[in-house]
């Protein structure tokens, strides 16, 4: 049996099920093989420790794996860094969740975060949730949550289309209305894995983004909203497709990067910075604020079951950014 939903809040737990191809490897080697935390004498430590099971059971150092076997470990409590906690729940229902997240707030635990998630501190008042969808950790506004399975499979099965809205904080005189429609692919020029560029689909590039494996379709229309003195717009951006870093990046490849974006604004290397832990005052400043002015603005869908259309509003957090 799996772990109640209680225990789950209670431990961070990390886990894999096992393939057929590794049926009958210790475990040991199939832990330093798999997590590169610890190399095979620190898995044993943690084996000894208690920190290791299978199939929810204590792990001996001494034991081989089977396929299918789920293997877990459980790290250290260790202090968590500072988040935002605090949310609004906007809509209920014994269905649905429609909760206002803040910035510096990731979604799920990940990294340092467990606690300070808006997974555990909605799971803890809600009981077990499932998100509909997700927002970086530093982008605030409206999310999703389903609250049984049933649920959450209907949101998933392509019935129930969401309407999405984003409000962001531009760098540069941003004017009138853009429709973007056209491609997402990897940045090869970036130094960063997950960087995205965006290329309109009628384009030069875009015979050539066509064939990159990475390129996924996009469209987003950009909307002027208003100007905030003396050189930042903000931007009302409405997604016609929901692809990761879609706002960021094609706001980028326009030449009006989202203001305070690590990634997609002033230089990358500051995002590098940031994993290395090198990030000083001077790297802060031209950042000009500590997260991505980016927010979900407007949610609008039909309930799956009750067939009402629900529409929720959450308002740009400009006393955060200044204006």
């Amino acid at each position: 049996m799996g772990r109640s939903f209680a225990d789950k809040l209670a431990r961070r737990q990390l886990y894999s099920h096992v393939p057929e191809a590794e049926d009958g490897t210790p475990l040991p080697d199939y832990l330093a093989a798999h997590f590169s935390r610890f190399d095979r004498a620190g898995w044993i430590r943690a084996i000894e420790a208690g920190f290791v099971t299978v199939n929810d059971r204590p792990a001996l150092p001494n034991m081989t794996i089977k396929r299918h076997d789920r293997v877990g470990y459980y790290p250290p409590e260790t202090p968590e860094p500072d988040a935002e906690l605090h949310y609004r729940v906007l809509h209920e229902d014994s269905d649905l969740l429609v909760i206002d997240k803040p910035g510096n707030l990731c979604m799920h635990p990940t990294g340092p975060f467990f606690r300070h998630t808006l997974w555990h501190l909605v799971g803890c008042k809600y009981g077990e949730i499932r998100f509909v969808h997700r927002l970086d950790r530093e982008t605030s506004g409206l999310v999703i949550a389903a609250r049984t399975r049933r649920a959450a499979a209907a949101m998933d099965n392509g019935n129930t289309p969401v309407h999405k809205e984003y409000l962001a904080l531009v760098t540069g005189d941003f004017r009138g209305h853009v429709h973007a429609e056209g491609l997402l692919v990897h940045d090869r020029t970036s130094a960063v894995r997950k960087k995205k560029r965006f290329v309109f689909a009628d384009s030069p590039e875009a015979d050539a983004a066509r064939l990159d494996q990475t390129a996924e379709t996009a469209v987003t229309d950009l909307i002027e909203e208003s100007h905030v003195p003396p050189d930042m717009t903000l931007v009302r951006a409405v997604l016609g497709t929901g692809r990761q870093h879609q706002v960021r990046a094609t706001l980028f490849s326009l030449r009006f990067p989202l203001a305070g974006d690590k990634l997609y604004g002033p230089d990358e290397r500051l995002f590098l910075k940031i994993k290395s832990q090198t990030l000083n005052k001077d790297n802060l400043a031209r950042l000009r604020f500590s997260r991505q002015a980016l927010h979900a603005a407007v949610l609008e869908f039909r309930h799956p079951f009750t067939g009402e259309l629900l529409r929720f509003e959450s308002p740009f957090p400009r006393a955060e950014f200044g204006f």
